[in-house]
């Protein structure tokens, strides 16, 4: 398998108006990415060359979201049928896997297996069963009703040895709906593998805003209560004040908020559990902790999307030091300052933080 060369064509030729986008769909972004681009990330571990087929109103845009994977860009037709066949003229390898842009969240596993149905059968065709009960209807009434057994439900990738579903597409006259149809009129033999639900076609507006299968939201909290000669850290800072927050360790509360958020999301116990008040973490430095933290979601397979932190206290005043939190945390945490807002706020007095007693911090993580 190692010996054969792996081709992808992903189709974003297409408007998209059912979605009622503004824009072409596969361009729209979900969580930090736009559709086209969590489709070249799935096919990257697997293929030698990839290949994005474009609308020429999209054709800039598409370009320059290929350009990071080392994807070609190559114009669409007026129809999908014409789109893949400037896809396929492109295309090198001994196998090539043919997936509609529009549906971003393929996974791995089901790449996998259209590749080696295709090595094995000649093609791999990723469809799912037919769950729901089906039935003929004539105007409002129901006629019929069609044995779901043997349906299944199209889906993409669809991979083909490369020759064959080219040799398919030359013969193919008019306009086909998927590449299995091609294949199959050409007197070629389809081979079903099972796909996944997650893998959806984006289609409607319910399907533009909708959450991705991929993402996850935590949430975190904690308190320290001020004590002299103690030095106040927040997010990895050290903020000149009378007192600072006693702890076992250097009580960061800002640092500590966003560990329990993170580690909540990725379903991990929480700090108290994992850095317990023992010697091991006397005075530790809790960006360290957080970077450890960061490897468990590294683990887990999650990438940061965004945090958000709030932090109440009645003094000291937060807002000259709040870039440098950005910062320090951007830095631990690997990602963009982009991606994490700091706000304070007081109690207008009230409570044990309104009396300047202590400080709390919450936040709030999405993770991808």
């Amino acid at each position: 398998m190692k010996s054969l060369k792996i081709s992808s064509i992903i189709l974003c030729g297409g408007k998209g108006v059912r979605s009622g986008s503004p824009k072409n769909k596969v361009l729209c972004y979900f969580g930090i990415k736009t559709a086209l681009e969590y489709c070249l990330d799935a096919f990257a571990p697997f293929c030698d060359e990839q290949i994005v087929v474009s609308a020429r109103d999209d054709i800039d845009e598409a370009t320059a979201l290929s350009a990071p994977y080392g994807a070609k860009v190559v114009l669409g037709g007026d129809t999908r049928t014409e789109s893949v066949r400037n896809g396929l003229a492109q295309a090198s390898g001994d196998i090539v896997l043919i997936h509609d842009g529009a549906r971003p969240f393929v996974n791995a596993k089901t790449i996998d297996d259209c590749i080696i149905s295709a090595i094995r059968n000649g093609s791999g065709i990723a469809a799912i069963k037919a769950v729901d009960a089906l039935k003929t209807v004539c105007g409002d009434v129901i006629t019929g009703e069609i044995p779901r057994e043997s349906l299944y439900q199209m889906q993409t990738p669809q991979a083909f040895r490369l020759d064959e579903i080219k040799a398919a597409y030359e013969k193919a006259n008019g306009a086909f709906t998927d590449d299995s149809a091609v294949y199959k009129e050409a007197g070629f033999v389809p081979y079903i593998v099972l796909g996944s639900a997650d893998n959806k076609k984006i289609t409607t507006p319910e399907d533009m805003i909708s959450t991705p299968p991929c993402q996850k939201i935590g949430c975190g909290m904690d308190f320290h209560t001020f004590a002299q000669n103690r030095k106040l850290i927040l997010g990895g800072v050290h903020i000149p004040y009378k007192m600072g927050l006693i702890g076992n360790s250097d009580a960061d509360v800002v640092a500590h908020a966003i560990m329990d958020a993170l580690l909540s999301a990725i379903g991990e116990p929480d700090i108290g559990v994992l850095f317990p008040c023992t010697d091991e973490y006397k005075d530790a430095d809790s960006i360290e902790l957080l970077r450890r933290v960061i490897q468990m979601v590294s683990q887990h397979s999650r990438k940061i999307i965004s945090v958000s932190v709030t932090i109440m206290a009645q003094a000291p005043k937060m807002a000259a030091h709040i870039p440098a939190m950005r910062k320090a945390l951007s830095e631990a945490m690997n990602i963009s300052t982009a991606a994490i807002n700091i706000s304070a706020t007081t109690t207008e007095g009230l409570g044990v933080i309104g009396e300047g007693k202590g400080i709390a911090a919450g936040a709030v993580c999405l993770l991808q």
